[in-house]
């Protein structure tokens, strides 16, 4: 283990005695915000922040109008800080960028309640963290938002421009398998230790971002669950490595609004993609977009947001469609939709309608989802 940490220290830039400091501080499950302040301090001096007497906390508290968490003291003093180190790298994929690492995200620094330290996995040389783009929505998205934010990535194949999403269910999981399916690197950002994947059901997700040049960043130690109140303060740093947030769809009150708070607060750039008004997941979209937010109904429309001059990939692969094949591609394109539904649509006989849908899927063109609904590609 003292061979791995001295690796460690190698590849920060930093001693040993340091980078226990940063990991310590780790374990100690207290506000974020408190944290920052704490280190800001004491001039970024990890160790001296670590050992803050009961006076210096008194004028932090002064100086930055904070309170400071009753049980600091307390919980520090009970920790060992040599087994925290140990404990902290048991996983051998695991690494650690501190703030004063060269890697660490730069935008991150800008917020108030940056993190002292990231814990990561994968290769973080080959992220260009100037095209960073945050992506949240509900976990319990439409079809209609996936294929939405799917099209839109889509335009954007094989360019620099890095996904940036939470690894959750629905909007989160397609945000980074659209960005894996067009060559784009994504960072996920979790709310539990890095050996605890969760939702379980991303473990092949997990893998496959690391397998493909992405990034799975956590603050959290080996071993932390993946508590409800990790998740909102998990979203600070989703938004704060990021140069906008595009919402794909969010209630008035959801963990994607308080990412769109957080992106105004931040003075970022907010986009959100316009969805069905009868669908009770885009009250806060809309809710955004008559205060201001961009909307985005294709991927011109979000570089110009950003201001980026990228060049983007267009297929000129031409296809030849039956009239019955194009009439399925165009309902196809509004909304997902169910064999049924299409074929009551094309007022058409039920064979005739597998036929053209198995054409169509050989063709690449739609697919099927949960064995249930059609959409396109």
């Amino acid at each position: 283990m003292d061979t791995k940490i001295k690796q460690l220290s190698l590849i920060n830039g930093e001693k040993e005695d340091k980078l226990k400091f940063y990991v310590a501080f780790s374990y100690l499950f207290i506000r974020p915000l408190f944290k920052s302040k704490l280190f800001e301090y004491f001039d970024y001096d990890i160790e001296r922040a670590f050992n803050a007497s009961k006076e210096d906390l008194r004028k932090i508290a002064s100086k930055f109008d904070i309170s400071i968490p009753r049980d600091f003291i307390e919980k520090r003093n009970n920790l060992n800080v040599e087994e925290c180190l140990y404990s902290a790298f048991l996983d051998d994929e695991v690494k650690i960028l501190t703030y004063e690492d060269e890697k660490y995200p730069p935008l991150l620094k800008e917020i108030p309640d940056f993190p002292l330290s990231l814990y990561y996995k994968g290769d973080i040389d080959k992220i260009d963290y100037d095209y960073n783009i945050a992506i949240v929505g509900s976990r319990l998205a439409s079809e209609n938002a996936k294929l939405s934010l799917k099209s839109i990535l889509a335009k954007l194949k094989n360019s620099n421009i890095v996904v940036v999403s939470g690894l959750a269910y629905g909007i989160d999981s397609q945000a980074h398998q659209s960005a894996l399916d067009n060559n784009l690197k994504t960072i996920a950002v979790v709310g539990s230790g890095l050996d605890i994947i969760y939702p379980a059901q991303n473990k092949k997700l997990f893998r496959d971002i690391l397998n493909n040049g992405g990034v799975i960043f956590s603050e959290y130690p080996l071993k932390t669950r993946p508590l409800a109140q990790n998740f909102p303060q998990r979203n600070r740093i989703v938004v704060g490595m990021s140069k906008g947030t595009l919402v794909a769809e969010a209630k008035l009150k959801s963990g994607a609004m308080i990412s769109a708070n957080l992106t105004l607060d931040y003075n970022r750039e907010l986009m959100c993609i316009p969805g069905n008004i009868l669908n009770p997941n885009t009250s806060g979209i809309y809710y955004l977009i008559k205060n201001g937010a961009g909307i985005i109904a294709d991927s011109s429309d979000l570089l110009n947001q950003m201001g980026w001059d990228i060049i983007i990939e267009v297929s000129d692969k031409k296809i030849t469609l039956s009239k019955i094949q194009q009439k399925v591609v165009e309902v196809l394109s509004l909304d997902a939709r169910t064999f049924d539904e299409i074929v009551n649509f094309l007022n058409a006989d039920v064979s005739e309608v597998m036929v053209n849908l198995t054409e169509l899927e050989l063709k690449g063109l739609i697919k099927q989802s949960n064995n249930k609904y059609y959409k396109c590609e």
